[in-house]
């Protein structure tokens, strides 16, 4: 069991706890437990009990704890407080904003006992009713709740990829000498996926839907003439469509893109195509080039007269957007270097610890920053070719200011600007908040500009067009967030930040070496947006960066 996991489990037993009012300084202890059991930089699983026992944090109570988890799986006094509480008020500990005092008042005064429960009383207007809740707290829970359920059987493309994968090879095992492709969301490589598709040609439709009717790839299986219809373990839908090879390449066109797109495509065709060798001749009948599977969203990519040379995760030279144990990541500032260099074979780190603002992260104070600096140059003396460029994500405060003076912003190579506060302003608010923010000389960067959480938080809402268009005139470069809970700025958004010449740049916003490799995932979004490795910030070589760097700076 991974370090993750334990650190959930730890969490939701304290939660629990508090939930059920118990001992608030045992509660403490496992919150705290659980917090330093996800930032440990090692594997606690395999340690002994005694070894467990001298972690900083934890102590005799709560090493046993994670003993017994590993040993069995479960935690005793976690599996009785799961069986005295009711299933919904479980998952209501999931939901942000709602803590478990609060979720106590819900449950024990009101006799509530689910989120559905829940989202009516709001509706109701009964929240208000109970200590400590008010009108905004009570809209503030309706929003987070609608949000929440609108999102149930939607997974990130990143949570469905491992099970997406292993189901196409065991399909490719199972009926070998077919055709075999995704089609629909996943291959378009969309951000939120509801349903996998498959298609498949066998020289037989009929023997191959009986072939995968007797196999065990998929619970609840349904056939509908040559489609399969199942799900995943993990509850993700699956639809497996299966036609003679002579009608394969047609059915992957059609099943990959939007209905818009195919319509379009198809109503260019004179002559109706039935059995096309490839989906190259399909675009070529329509007088089209081939369109990547990412692209066909919409028709607004057939009117583009020369298809962009998609950006791939090769092209990538260097890392930005960074999180070193400066601040609130796991890996040293040489380790992460190392790793970039040796593993992933970039030619520089751009590191971006916190600032003072972000305390909850150890932003880091002027003499901190002027220390990190000094190891900085002193790594840079040692590592051969490799650079590492000193940046910060500087907090964006609530008037668009960023949180240190002039005098230490100009002793950075970059900043990265974001806002992680007063995420609640209106429209106006928070557009006038990024733009004052981007016109500062200094920013570099806009980091996740929305500040959005897929299938969690909504993003705050903002002009694009006036953030995008004030980027463009103070040379700002827009970041791609790869985590893959933000990939924000969005696709949909990224062409027209491209046609105003703004440059983007994939950022993993790594708070560990294991999270450098959530560029892979900026790059799928980015290729959606039409990106280019021309138009890419880290995917320029370390001289052509470094200039970029310098000719941003305010000149003195």
């Amino acid at each position: 069991m991974e370090n993750k996991p334990i650190a959930r489990t730890l969490r939701l037993l304290s939660q629990l706890m508090e939930l059920h009012d118990e001992n608030p300084f045992k509660i403490k202890s496992i919150a705290n437990a659980a917090f330093k059991v996800d930032k440990l930089p090692f594997p606690i699983a395999g340690k002994s009990l005694a070894e467990m026992e001298k972690i900083d944090g934890l102590g005799k109570s709560t090493a046993a704890k994670i003993a017994e988890l590993l040993e069995n799986g479960s935690i005793t006094d976690l599996t009785d407080l799961l069986a005295a509480t009711p299933e919904g008020i479980v998952e209501m500990l999931g939901i942000k904003g709602i803590g478990p005092k609060k979720i106590g008042i819900i449950w024990h005064d009101l006799g509530i006992e689910n989120i559905g429960e829940l989202l009516y009383a709001c509706n109701e207007n009964r929240l208000i009713e109970a200590k400590g809740f008010g009108l905004k707290t009570q809209e503030e829970i309706r929003k987070v709740l609608e949000f929440r359920m609108a999102s149930n059987g939607s997974f990130l493309y990143a949570q469905v990829e491992a099970e997406a994968e292993e189901l196409m090879d065991q399909i490719k095992a199972f009926m070998p000498g077919a055709l075999i492709e995704f089609s629909g969301q996943y291959r378009r490589r969309n951000d939120i996926i509801n349903e996998l598709s498959i298609v498949i040609g066998t020289r037989d439709a009929e023997i191959g839907i009986d072939a995968l009717k007797g196999s065990d790839l998929l619970k609840n299986l349904v056939v509908d003439d040559c489609r399969l219809n199942g799900e995943l373990e993990n509850g993700l839908l699956v639809e497996l469509i299966c036609v003679p090879k002579h009608k394969y390449f047609k059915e992957l066109f059609v099943q990959t893109g939007t209905e818009e797109h195919v319509e379009a495509v198809l109503a260019r065709i004179v002559d109706d195509i039935l059995q096309p060798e490839s989906e190259e001749i399909i675009y070529e009948k329509a007088g089209l080039p081939w369109i990547h599977p990412e692209l066909r969203e919409g028709k607004d990519i057939l009117n583009r007269p020369v298809q962009p040379q998609l950006i791939t995760l090769g092209d990538l030279k260097g890392s930005l957007h960074n999180h070193s144990t400066w601040s609130d990541g796991v890996n040293t500032l040489g380790e992460m270097a190392l790793y970039c260099r040796d593993q992933l074979k970039l030619e520089y780190l751009g590191i971006s610890d916190h600032s003072k603002s972000a305390f909850y992260a150890k932003g880091l104070s002027i003499e901190r920053v002027l220390q990190q600096h000094e190891e900085i140059d002193q790594l840079n003396k040692k590592l051969d070719g490799f650079h590492i460029f000193k940046g910060i994500e500087a907090d964006i405060l609530y008037d668009g200011s960023l949180d240190y003076e002039d005098e230490i912003l100009k002793t950075f190579d970059f900043i990265v600007a974001s806002v992680h506060s007063n995420l609640k302003m209106d429209e106006q608010k928070a557009t006038e908040r990024l733009i004052k923010a981007i016109e500062n000389p200094y920013t570099t960067i806009l980091g996740h500009p929305t500040g959005r959480l897929l299938l969690t938080r909504k993003g705050y809402d903002i002009d694009y067009k006036k953030v995008i268009d004030a980027c463009a005139a103070n040379n700002v470069v827009i970041e791609i967030n790869s985590n893959p809970l933000r990939l924000d700025l969005d696709w949909r958004w990224q062409s027209y930040a491209l046609n105003k010449g703004v440059m983007l740049s994939i950022n993993p916003d790594a708070h560990r070496n294991e999270g450098f490799h959530d560029m892979k995932y900026g790059v799928l979004v980015a290729r959606k947006g039409g990106l280019s490795a021309e138009q890419c910030l880290n995917a320029m070589n370390l001289q052509q960066i470094t200039e970029i760097f310098n000719n941003k700076k305010p000149k003195a």
